[in-house]
């Protein structure tokens, strides 16, 4: 069973910073890619940023305010947002891509449960 935990989202002032996580776990996993995405109330998803073994990619208009990393022995997933903004308030997201157990294909994806990020003016 793999499950995605997040944590670190909360409320903020504009122009504060938040660092959320995202943990993996489950037996024998192998992870590739991962992903954070956001969602705001009366929109579509969308994707942040992922990182993979070459390193971190961003949405272009998200780039610069938000750094996105990753603990290999930790299974873990941080997305450090600064700057930020009231329109940035969302739930925010991280995906684990192709996971698959004892590296052996085919491999799933799986979303954590969201954590919400309300940035006050």
């Amino acid at each position: 069973q793999v499950q995605l935990v997040e944590s670190g989202g909360g409320l903020v002032q504009a122009g504060g910073s938040l660092r959320l996580s995202c943990a993996v776990s489950g037996d024998s996993i192998c992870l590739s890619t991962m992903g954070w995405y956001r969602q705001a109330p009366g929109k579509e998803r969308e994707l942040i940023g992922v990182i993979i073994n070459g390193g971190p990619y961003y949405a272009e208009s998200l780039k610069g305010r938000f750094t996105i990393t990753r603990d290999n022995a930790k299974n873990t997933a941080y997305l450090q947002m600064n700057s930020l903004k009231p329109e940035d308030t969302a739930v925010y997201y991280c995906k684990a891509e192709d996971v698959q157990i004892m590296c052996v294909p085919p491999g799933r994806d799986y979303w954590g449960q969201g954590t919400q990020v309300t940035v006050s003016s």
